[in-house]
């Protein structure tokens, strides 16, 4: 048989027949080597019968006639065939063509993985449509301002959020509700009117004296049944207080003073005994109000003070927000549909959750999250409400563990038309018809506070399932930490709070967020000046390492000068770069820990420190790509933080807000042009020697511009570095260096 360039293709049917290796290539090699290699050789299906008997060409250097056709028919067709496997051999023209490609085997790549409050595990993150992701968080019951425990919830999650949104790249669907009907809201709304009634009638002081010793004995009562000892301690400070201020207006009175100073003491007594009143008013007449607007008017005031709270943190508003008073028809056929499942019952007028029967459901199960709280009847009672846990309520239940979807209005509460009669939502209902109005039957999120695990959120589940018939309301149920203050129990109730605004009287709300990302968003976190002075730090740190590398980017190049070569120091400093990153990555993925995640960014920037202070040692300009690189990319994680407000380009805004860019961009050529003027006047001082002139240039650094908020910082042999710095801060540091500067001055005389 001929090929196509004319020569006698081998018959190999005697070569294949020897059973032996390496003697069946010994053979192969007698028979090729009569011909040569010939480029343009076609191969025959013969040709590679023969060689795909051979695992590997022979080692032996002699027979390198079969060597050199194994590899060509390897190059043409990949790896030998096995037996009964089709080789892929096409019309070729002997032509060599490209190896055989194989992909990287690569890394796996990093997933994010939540801490999930149903398993307490961490757990591969799965929403139930692609990227879309539907969150629902519980909102504030607005009867008092916004503490410091809201802003650790609410700034937590928008943390959480942002970082899903705008770095896991997920399509965040965000719902919040706000609870403008509850049992604290209505005892506050009829306290407050009461007390503002009283006041105005402007009792007589010998009235007022009467009326809190009539206040002080169901006060005492309260006070000696309370085993609580934050609760007692509570009550006692409010005892000692009125009493303090009782005693003044008592010797007043018996003295005969006069008006003016009688009605003094009685407006600090008012004030001190205001939660004392209040209480023994409700307790008399708060059955006797009858005007619903009273009801509407204490949450919608606080929720808008806590809309402002929000928006002064810098936590973005939530996609939608629901009001319990505006979903009430919602709310009443949430609740009956649970009645038509048979997992709720009518008494009295109030519509009850049977909890027997949804946990001896084979398709439910009560209690996920904190099965062994399940019967604490403190707790439940607690999630009842204080004007829902009389006696004859708490008749009405068939077992002291099941809670309350509709509640009978008494006289002094709001009221809504329903079929059971006229009455109102109970706590737990309301989340669950929102919810599942807006995200249906199951939802991927679901976020709050730790202290809302039981029973206010294992209550949503059960009513929820119970609505939906299945066992899937919520997928991931996140739950922030708690709050301390130096250590101590915060709680509203126990008046042991600090609230939004005056926390932000003391410090920034990037300063709070940059202590919040230093914690883990799931412990507890101490308020307290330790927790606070560690954020100040770290957003010095951070800004001078911002400023020192504007200050490097201001210096002119060319547009070719600004690509540089790099040396050993650039690439060990990008590869540092890019292993932060990856680390960070990896931090982001594991339940989002900020705290690891704002450690990396802290060893990045000190490296980038000792860099810039190598290639200053050594009079050489650092790279400007690579540092302006590492900025960016930590001012973009900080802005996907939250911890950047504006839209600033590097680092962080300067001047307040919406004015930063504008600030920056407008003044720092001048001062620019400032600075180089004062090093020539000074080169000149120094070598014409007038100090004077030198002392003014000094009184320009150290006391005018700070007033400015502009940092000079001179260096030996080096141009002025020129930095925008906040003025209280340039001022605090002026200040530091003086009592320094006095106090060695001290210890050398």
């Amino acid at each position: 048989m001929a090929d196509s360039s004319g020569q006698q293709a081998p018959d190999y049917r005697s070569i294949l027949s020897i059973s032996d290796e390496a003697a069946r290539a010994q053979a192969l090699n007698e028979h090729l080597s009569t011909r040569s290699y010939v480029q343009g050789y076609s191969l025959s299906q013969a040709d590679v019968d023969a060689f795909r008997q051979l695992s590997a060409p022979p080692a032996d250097p002699q027979l390198f006639h079969v060597a050199r056709w194994f590899r060509h028919i390897e190059a043409l067709l990949g790896s030998p065939c096995g037996k009964g496997q089709p080789c892929r051999l096409q019309a070729s023209k002997g032509r060599r063509v490209q190896p055989q490609w194989s992909p990287p085997a690569g890394t796996q790549p990093c997933r994010l993985h939540l801490y999930n409050s149903l398993t307490r595990n961490k757990e591969v993150f799965i929403p139930q449509d692609g990227k879309k992701v539907t969150w629902y968080c519980c909102g504030p019951t607005v009867y008092d301002a916004s503490h410091m425990g809201h802003a650790r919830s609410y700034i937590s999650f928008d943390i959480l959020r942002r970082v899903l949104k705008d770095y896991f790249k997920f399509d965040v669907f965000y719902c919040m509700n706000i609870t403008d009907i509850d049992d604290k809201i209505i005892k506050r709304a009829r306290q407050n009117h009461l007390f503002e009634q009283y006041r105005e009638k402007r009792p007589e002081a010998a009235q007022l004296l009467e009326d809190v010793q009539a206040a002080l004995k169901p006060f005492s009562v309260k006070l000696n049944e309370t085993t609580d000892p934050d609760k007692k301690q509570m009550l006692e400070r409010i005892q000692h207080a009125v009493q303090l201020a009782t005693e003044p207006l008592e010797k007043a009175v018996q003295s005969r003073l006069t008006g003016e100073e009688v009605n003094s003491c009685v407006e600090v007594l008012l004030e001190e005994a205001k939660d004392l009143l209040s209480d023994w008013l409700d307790s008399t007449l708060g059955c006797d109000v009858t005007d619903n607007s009273i009801f509407s008017k204490l949450p919608k005031f606080w929720e808008g003070d806590f809309h402002r709270d929000m928006e002064a943190l810098n936590v973005l508003p939530p996609d939608v927000l629901t009001r319990v008073s505006e979903y009430v028809p919602e709310i009443v056929n949430f609740v009956q549909k649970i009645v038509d499942n048979g997992y709720g019952y009518v008494s009295n007028g109030s519509v009850y959750f049977d909890t027997a029967k949804f946990a001896s459901s084979e398709k439910h199960s009560y209690g996920k999250l904190v099965p062994e709280a399940v019967g604490d009847q403190k707790a439940l009672q607690e999630g009842e409400g204080d004007l829902s846990i009389s006696a004859d309520r708490l008749s009405e239940k068939r077992s002291p563990n099941d809670f309350a979807l509709w509640k009978a209005s008494k006289p002094g509460e709001p009221s809504w038309p329903c079929p059971w009669g006229k009455g109102r939502p109970g706590w737990h209902i309301e989340c669950s018809a929102m919810a599942g109005t807006l995200l249906g039957a199951s939802m991927d999120i679901h976020g709050g506070g730790f202290d809302l695990r039981f029973p206010h959120h294992d209550n949503e589940l059960a009513q929820s399932e119970a609505y939906f018939e299945n066992d899937c309301w919520v997928r991931y149920f996140l739950h922030t930490g708690h709050l301390t203050i130096a250590g101590c129990k915060m709680s509203k109730s126990l008046k042991n709070f600090i609230t939004i605004k005056d926390a932000l009287k003391k410090h920034s709300a990037r300063q709070l967020r940059l202590a919040f990302l230093m914690h883990s968003w799931k412990d507890t976190l101490d308020y307290s000046s330790n927790t606070m002075e560690s954020a100040l730090q770290y957003e010095k740190f951070l800004n001078e390492f911002f400023l020192n590398v504007k200050d490097i980017l201001r210096a002119p190049v060319d547009i070719t000068g600004q690509f540089e070569k790099w040396g050993e120091e650039e690439a060990e400093l990008n590869k540092n770069f890019y292993d932060k990153k990856t680390a960070i990555h990896k931090a982001l993925c594991d339940n989002v820990d900020t705290r690891t995640v704002m450690e990396e960014m802290r060893a990045l920037v000190s490296q980038c420190n000792l860099y810039m202070a190598a290639r200053k040692a050594m009079r050489k300009r650092p790279n400007q790509a690579l540092l302006e690189n590492i900025a960016l990319y930590l001012t973009h994680m900080l802005k996907i933080f939250g911890a950047v407000e504006e839209d600033s380009s590097l680092g962080f805004p300067v001047g307040g807000p919406g004015t930063s860019l504008s600030l920056e961009a407008t003044v720092m050529p001048y001062l620019q042009v400032l600075s180089e003027f004062r090093e020539g006047v000074r080169k000149i001082a120094r070598e014409q020697k007038v100090p004077e002139i030198l002392q003014l240039s000094d009184a320009l650094r150290d006391d005018i511009l700070p007033e400015l908020g502009v940092r000079f910082e001179d260096h030996e042999g080096l141009p002025t570095v020129v930095k925008l710095v906040d003025r209280n801060t340039l001022l605090k540091e002026r200040e530091e260096k003086r009592r320094h500067s006095e106090s060695e001055g001290l210890e050398a005389s």
